[in-house]
């Protein structure tokens, strides 16, 4: 009877503490106050710097490719093909998918369509206020990597916040030969690109919405409601954030590849066989680059060829 008593006693929880809050509530918040001293950090400052410096060449490479390598979008929907005519795989999601049979109707293509553009709102400091939705308007919208980088160290002129992409005059003319090292070198930029955006994404924090593509760099989310889903209209456009990974900040905008075992246009019959790849991946191999092995299983080279 009284092993019984004990055991109920034990399991219980006591909530009480001796803890004085009011005393230590002020110690709390001037520490969250204090705590942007803590950045940025220096040994990232380096890490910062190169990854705009990765971002530049590959901005311009691509300029440079795109010159030599035709790309192909849907009208209606954000699919591209890497050639010169356009596939017959019927993946159209757009608004006429139930006239068109979900073929896709192909124009020209242009470098917005291979590097996606992600925007997020340009702050002053990474631990200002957070912006309200009647603030949306008062802050410039920037790259979302160039804030990340910014937010880190990297020291970044306002003509490269509002100019991101310029593309220098040296490279206005460029020969054929010279492709192929121009591939490379934007093919290595690709890389550097994402492993420096990973090493920074440890150490600063950055949010993206669990239901749109709405990136914010920082430790919380804004609260603009700008969430375009139809679906959760019910929560007036507030965004639901969740911690920001590598491809939310640089997509990878997947395309199909054509091997050279499969046919010149890509029907949809063959579309289980068919593979993957980056669109950067594929037209910097289409260019002659050598691209890294880990590609290889996503774009299927050794896989079977469609019946």
């Amino acid at each position: 009877m009284a092993f019984g008593q004990m055991n109920r006693v034990m399991n219980l929880r006591f909530y009480s503490s001796k803890v004085d809050w009011k005393r230590l509530r002020p110690m709390i918040l001037k520490r969250i106050r204090n705590r942007a001293g803590d950045y940025p950090v220096k040994s990232m400052i380096p890490v910062a710097e190169d990854v705009l410096e990765a971002r530049q060449l590959l901005g311009v490479g691509i300029s440079v490719l795109l010159k030599f390598i035709p790309i192909k979008s849907c009208k209606f929907c954000p699919e591209i093909f890497i050639g010169c005519s356009g596939h017959e795989i019927k993946t159209c999601h757009s608004f006429k998918r139930n006239i068109n049979g979900g073929m896709h109707k192909w124009v020209d293509g242009n470098i917005n369509d291979i590097l996606v553009p992600v925007e997020a709102f340009h702050l002053n400091t990474m631990f200002q206020k957070i912006i309200k939705h009647d603030q949306r308007f008062d802050f410039d919208r920037v790259p979302a990597v160039l804030e990340l980088c910014y937010q880190a160290g990297a020291d970044i002129s306002n003509e490269i916040l509002h100019n991101p992409n310029p593309i220098p005059d040296n490279w206005s003319d460029v020969k054929a030969e010279e492709i192929s090292q121009i591939a490379q070198n934007t093919m290595d930029a690709w890389e550097r690109l994402r492993l420096g955006v990973q090493k920074l994404l440890m150490v600063y924090p950055a949010k993206v919405c669990r239901h749109c593509s709405e990136v914010h760099i920082g430790p919380s989310g804004h609260k603009a409601r700008l969430c375009g889903v139809f679906k959760y209209e019910g929560w007036r456009g507030i965004h639901m954030w969740k911690k920001a990974e590598v491809s939310d900040l640089v997509p990878l905008k997947l395309v199909w590849h054509r091997r050279p075992c499969d046919p010149p246009t890509l029907s949809d019959a063959g579309r289980g066989f068919y593979g993957h790849a980056p669109a950067v991946v594929e037209i910097c191999l289409q260019a002659g680059a050598r691209i890294p092995k880990k590609y290889y299983c996503m774009m299927k080279t050794q896989g079977l060829p469609p019946p």
